[in-house]
């Protein structure tokens, strides 16, 4: 069953699965908006419209679950009694993702069966769990929250993870990131199968924002994986108090007393990471810190973090965070988390 298809039909059926601890959120804000779509645009018009969507809430065996706030969340349905549905939403699950899994198995073949049998399977966060316990993304693309990613890519290495993305779509099965992305993959799928225009009024009806594509800005993305090299940590040390240097790899691997060609190997080895990606990496979250202050000129910013090219760093910076420094500046200067435990008290004023 492809999306035209689906398209022509005049109401999509779509099966919101709720799980003990999920996302109250997660679940309701889907639900209301593809309860919206088609209709709620026009009702403020003061015209006739036609639902799109025809939603039904299931659990494991049809009872009613608590979400993780304690909110009673009450099913229509069973999964036995959803035998045929054009979409299945999985709700946001919480860390434990072993457990969650072991307590509602039965979701993981019902899941594939509802897949072969033609639905779309859509999850949420760390509810993607499922999918991906499923088997429904292996060899294929997949986002989560990015404060997960890392469990997922140990636990499912078959999947290719995109953690910078809000929304990612293989093969019938979608996924998104984090607890607000709930609202991007329900407006997703509505412009999927109903149009932009649909899509627009319902976003404009509910005062949403029309879909985010890129998560990466909100995330703090570890710089180094945990490892046990206590030499290179020495190195990422001193990186952290001189990012804004231009160091040499040969310079760096003098001063640790190792050649350049054991350096580099060493370095990748321990942090996932070349040495010049690494201190990518480390400008760009010196960079954000700045941004998020709200004031300092982007050229100073640029200066101030080692580099005279500004057409360079605003590429970089776009690159690892989706947005461009302006951007950037606009939707976190009023929002600043710190992010001390990675550049120390480096750019405290």
């Amino acid at each position: 069953m492809d999306s035209s298809n689906l398209t022509r039909a005049r109401v999509l059926d779509v099966t919101v699965l709720v799980t003990e601890g999920s996302f109250a959120s997660t679940a309701v804000a889907p639900i209301e908006i593809f309860h919206s779509a088609g209709t709620l645009w026009n009702a403020f018009q003061g015209v006739g419209g036609e639902p799109r969507f025809r939603v039904r809430i299931a659990s494991v065996d049809g009872g009613g679950v608590n979400s993780s706030c304690s909110l009673g969340l009450v099913p229509q349905v069973s999964i036995s009694d959803v035998t045929q549905t054009d979409i299945v939403l999985l709700p946001a699950s919480g860390l434990d993702i072993q457990d969650r899994i072991m307590r509602e198995s039965a979701l993981v073949p019902w899941l594939r069966e509802r897949y072969e049998s033609g639905s779309y399977i859509a999850g949420i966060c760390t509810g993607v769990a499922f999918l991906a316990e499923s088997g429904l993304l292996d060899g294929r693309r997949g986002t989560t929250h990015w404060a997960a990613v890392n469990v997922f890519r140990e636990r499912y290495p078959q999947v290719q993870w995109c953690p910078d993305e809000f929304v990612t779509e293989d093969g019938r099965v979608l996924c998104s990131g984090g607890v607000y992305a709930a609202v991007d993959l329900s407006l997703y799928l509505v412009e999927k199968f109903c149009g932009h225009e649909i899509a627009l009024q319902c976003s404009k009806a509910l005062l949403l924002s029309m879909p985010r594509l890129k998560q990466a800005g909100y995330g703090l993305i570890p710089i180094s994986r945990p490892h046990a090299d206590d030499k290179i940590r020495a190195v990422e040390e001193y990186l952290r108090d001189n990012f804004e240097r231009s160091l040499s790899v040969d310079y760096i691997a003098n001063r640790f007393d190792m050649t350049e060609r054991t350096f580099i190997r060493r370095f990748k080895a321990a942090t996932g990471r070349l040495p010049g990606g690494y201190v990518q990496a480390l400008r760009v979250a010196a960079a954000r810190e700045f941004l998020e202050r709200g004031s300092m000129p982007i050229a100073t910013v640029c200066a101030k973090i080692g580099y005279d090219d500004i057409g360079f760093f605003r590429g970089l910076f776009k690159r690892h965070t989706g947005m461009t420094p302006s951007d950037y500046r606009a939707q976190f200067a009023n929002m600043r988390v710190s992010r001390g435990e990675l550049l120390g008290d480096r750019l405290a004023p």
